[in-house]
């Protein structure tokens, strides 16, 4: 088995020893810029098209691009750091408000955007989820050494940026390839930015279709193919498996039960309707399950925390500094009363704000601490927040109707009321915990002091509070947040709704509350999901992968699953070249070879992944310019008179063009003996070896030979 390149091991890029300038004025400056306009961004992006793109790189390429731009010839590595800090957690923090604050409008209990109440739910949830993950940060970071991939591709970018030379020419060189495939499928949507359909095969009809993403082939190099396998196999259950069987069973959206005469879209139906909720039942149980068995290790870590020196002790080192924890514990505290005061002035409620802040306070350290841990696996861009928000959803609705409903007989308003507000926090403290994490892996390899990213963070959450409330509202007056919304209030001048955002997650949270709260709550999926859930650690496989694929759509897990395999080959294609087999373990030879190739890889990933997500920002700019003022050719896909768009067969090929660039610029730090379409037969043919292993019965014992040994 080839190591790993994310192991957590090794020492830091700046030696815990040294001190030089992390958290300076002009950090601030920058890093509050920049995190108003990721928050804005990533809120009408998120809004438009139900997703929103990571921060942490694109605000790291920035940060470094602005300090030289504005010739500060003292710059940091850790200054950097600090910027991109603040930048992605005000994206993090509009992904968690976005999905559930305008759930509200969708409801009609709202008429508009109140931004002091948004202001107080990005606030108390962005801090909560904070201070959490400082509890946690050695637990998953230091002794667990979780991947984080985001922030492994971001302390990359950080080093190319700060050796400069051959590691800079590589990152641009990725990043110019990145952003330009970027550009040309976001904004010039000159090639499909996905392909699917469905194929005939035995008789029979099956789902295909993938994400034609670069950051997505990316993350799935950096994590593995481990855990990529287990993804994919989630969405394999959730689409070849399950989506038939309940077509067959209850009939397909076409209004037919027959398999062979269903297309891509209604699988897609199905899936984004009934099947998901069993990949949200499933998050819930591997959920209760990961914390559960790490409950020892979760608890050794807080003692560790909590425990203070003695004096008699080694002082801590500058990279191991967290803020003061029983400090942190009392700031927890401060903000579960001021949620209570808050939900005591939302509802009107003594008992049901009590009860609500309990409640909140474990929920929100228990998602804090889930999401921290999927961003560790996956990514914070692809942590299902949207899956956790559900589950929060159902836990709370449970306790409104217990308390609000059964006890103090509250009306079907203020219940609502009281469960989207208890969701809206919950999910804001989950999405910041999960990019919380992320910096934090990406400080701890370049050797930055803890509590000093802290504090970037908590400023970073406050910018972003300031900054949603009013873009929110902007967006809301200029075009409508959500159809339903719109419907209930339409513009003068868009009387049809033809120009509201879409707002994926907030219909679909709004849908689920009305639906519990009239008793159409779809719980057969989420127990269904609960039970394979239940199988799966029965059988030893990591459920929360596995539950991530079920939630996510196969088209996401297809390219993650590419980036995997091309991980494994290349890897096992430089231990090849050195030992000559994949049998055994490793020379050390053949280890510096495999760590060779992984930096590289890693290092053109986080190009990559970088120039998506900055087109992906700069597109967001002219949707809304767009939006504004019409009829102006402001897209870029009008731009020249219209370039057209491909088919989607063209589509793959030039997607499979760029994946080839890919390989090539991976391949180079390859040894210079053999070639890797050889080495690619060789490393199939161990895996068609393995899996015959796997797969064939243990050899019974003779019984002659055991009868003549024993009479012997």
């Amino acid at each position: 088995m080839v190591p790993t390149y994310m192991s957590g091991l090794g020492e830091p890029w700046i030696p815990a020893g040294s001190n030089v300038k992390e958290l300076t004025a002009r950090v601030i400056v920058i890093g509050i810029l920049l995190g108003a306009l990721m928050t804005a961004a990533n809120a009408y992006l998120g809004l438009y098209v139900g997703m929103t793109v990571s921060a942490s790189i694109p605000a790291a390429v920035m940060s470094m691009l602005i300090l030289r731009g504005l010739n500060f010839k003292d710059v940091t590595i850790l200054e950097n750091n600090s910027v991109q800090t603040m930048a992605s957690a005000g994206e993090s923090l509009a992904a968690g408000v976005i999905f559930t604050v305008p759930a509200l409008l969708v409801l009609g209990i709202w008429t508009d955007i109140q931004w002091a109440d948004t202001f107080l739910i990005a606030i108390l949830g962005g801090l909560l989820g904070t201070m959490f993950t400082i509890a946690l940060r050695r637990l998953f970071i230091v002794e667990e050494a979780l991947p984080y991939p985001e922030g492994v591709a971001c302390r990359e970018v950080l080093v190319a940026g700060e050796k400069g030379g051959t590691g800079l020419v590589a990152i641009i060189y990725a990043l110019i390839i990145g952003a330009t495939y970027g550009w040309m499928v976001k904004a010039f949507k000159a090639t499909h930015s996905e392909v699917q359909d469905v194929a005939s095969a035995l008789g029979t009809r099956f789902y295909a279709g993938g994400e034609l993403s670069l950051a997505l082939l990316s993350v799935g190099y950096i994590v593995g193919l481990r855990i990529a396998s287990y993804i994919f196999m989630g969405g394999v259950i959730g689409y070849a498996i399950l989506v038939p069987i309940y077509g067959l069973m209850n009939g397909f959206p076409n209004g037919s039960g027959i398999l062979n005469m269903i297309d891509a879209k209604d699988y897609s139906i199905v899936w984004s309707e009934q099947i998901r909720y069993v990949g949200v039942g499933a998050m819930v149980v591997g959920g209760v399950y990961t914390l559960w068995s790490m409950r020892k290790t979760i608890g050794e870590g807080l003692a560790k925390s909590f425990r203070k020196s003695d004096g008699t002790d080694n002082e801590l080192l500058r990279t191991e500094m967290d803020l003061p924890l029983d400090k942190v514990m009392m700031f927890c505290g401060i903000l579960v009363v001021l949620i209570f005061l808050f939900y005591w002035y939302a509802t009107g409620n003594l008992v049901m704000a009590m009860a609500g802040a309990l409640f909140l306070a474990v929920v929100s350290f228990f998602f804090a601490a889930v999401a921290g841990y999927i961003a560790g696996v996956v990514g914070s861009s692809n942590s299902p927040i949207s899956g956790m928000t559900i589950a929060t959803l159902l836990f709370t609705i449970g306790l409104v109707w217990v308390v609000g409903g059964l006890i103090m007989n509250m009306g079907e308003k203020e219940m609502m009321v009281a469960t989207m507000f208890i969701a809206a926090i919950v999910a804001t403290s989950a999405a910041i915990a999960g990019d919380v994490m992320q910096d934090l892996k990406t400080g701890h390899m370049l050797g930055a002091t803890p509590w000093r990213q802290q504090i970037a963070e908590i400023i970073g959450v406050v910018v972003g509070a300031l900054v949603i409330g009013p873009v929110l509202s902007l967006l809301h007056n200029a075009f409508r947040i959500s159809e339903t919304a719109c419907l209930a209030n339409p513009r003068a001048s868009d009387p049809t709704c033809s120009d509201a955002l879409i707002a994926p997650q907030a219909e679909l949270i709004g849908a689920i509350v009305q639906g519990a709260f009239g008793g159409d709550l779809n719980l057969p999926m989420v127990l269904l999901g609960a039970v394979i859930a239940i199988l799966l650690i029965r059988l030893s496989m990591p459920v929360m992968s596995v539950a991530i694929g079920i939630y996510l759509p196969l088209s996401l897990s297809v390219p993650i699953m590419a980036g995997g395999i091309i991980s494994h080959v290349l890897l096992s294609s430089a231990r090849l070249r050195v030992d000559g087999t994949l049998e055994g373990k490793p020379t050390p030879e053949a280890k510096f070879a495999v760590k060779e190739v992984q930096d590289k890889g890693v290092l053109i990933g986080a190009g990559f992944i970088a120039g998506e997500s900055l087109m992906g920002v700069l597109y967001a700019v002219f949707i809304v310019a767009d939006n504004r003022w019409k009829n102006n050719g402001i897209l870029p896909s009008e731009w020249f008179g219209g370039i057209g768009q491909l088919g989607g067969g063209w589509s793959l090929i030039f997607f499979g063009w760029f994946v080839a660039v890919f390989i090539m610029l991976s391949a180079r730090s390859l040894p210079k003996k053999g070639n890797l379409l050889g080495d690619l037969m060789f490393v199939l043919s161990d895996a068609a070896k393995r899996l015959k292993g796997v797969f064939t019965p243990p050899k019974l014992p003779d019984f002659g030979e055991l009868r003549a040994k024993s009479e012997d």
